[in-house]
């Protein structure tokens, strides 16, 4: 009988050692949270330095000059379309001819209906995080992302339904009330135009204010049979 428990007892003995064994084989589960891989930090890169090379002038029919500072760092192909179409005075007496008060001012068109550019071949799109802000300067286009050309946009008041969609290229930083007084209408009935436009490191002088046109001469009386006549 003694021998019997013995034997039970050398038997549990060895059951209960044989727990820890089978535990050892169940998979470890972590007691604390695995630390998770190190993101790197987003790192937003400041505009360039404002240089006389990427600072377009519009020297505007309004009465003063506009200040434009380029993003080459964002838009590269399109800042260098502009300074292209600058240094050929392509842009020199064309009207803005479309502009809708509290949006924003279309020009660059040289037939000045909306559906004109220039010779070169139209720009793969640029689109990118800058908004569009009041000052904002971007590509105007057709309905395909990447039919800019030569016009371009000055937004008035801020129109972020925009971003993303299409390509901002600058913004305004002096001048922008000339940019204001720009005459409103789709087509304005009596257009304002950029007289000049030139890049900064150019040096090219404001154009001499118009000299004042002469105040007219009393109207020649129209007899009642002329002035019936309705003009051609």
């Amino acid at each position: 009988m003694r021998g019997m428990m013995a034997a039970a007892a050398a038997f549990g003995l060895s059951m209960a050692m044989a727990v820890p064994a089978q535990a050892q084989k169940e998979p470890e589960v972590a007691t604390t949270p695995k630390e998770l891989p190190k993101s790197e930090p987003t790192v937003v890169k400041p505009p360039p330095p404002v240089t006389p090379e990427n600072t377009l002038l519009l020297d505007l029919s309004t009465g003063g000059r506009v200040t434009i500072v380029m993003r080459p760092d964002i838009a590269p192909n399109s800042v260098e379309r502009i300074k292209t179409l600058t240094r050929q005075h392509f842009y020199d007496g064309t009207v803005f001819h479309r502009v809708i008060d509290g949006f924003m001012a279309q020009g660059g068109d040289p037939t000045g209906t909306g559906t004109g550019g220039s010779k070169l071949p139209d720009l793969k799109a640029e689109f990118n995080d800058l908004p569009h802000l009041r000052g904002s300067v971007a590509m105007a286009r057709a309905t395909s992302p990447d039919s800019a050309n030569s016009q371009f946009y000055i937004v008035l008041q801020p129109v972020m339904k925009l971003d993303h969609n299409y390509t901002v290229w600058g913004r305004v930083v002096g001048g922008m009330e000339f940019v204001d007084a720009i005459e409103k209408g789709e087509p304005p009935a009596n257009p304002s135009k950029i007289v000049q436009a030139s890049i900064a490191a150019d040096n090219i002088a404001p154009p001499a204010p118009s000299s004042p046109v002469p105040a007219a001469g009393p109207a020649p009386m129209a007899f009642p049979s002329q002035s019936a006549v309705p003009p051609k």
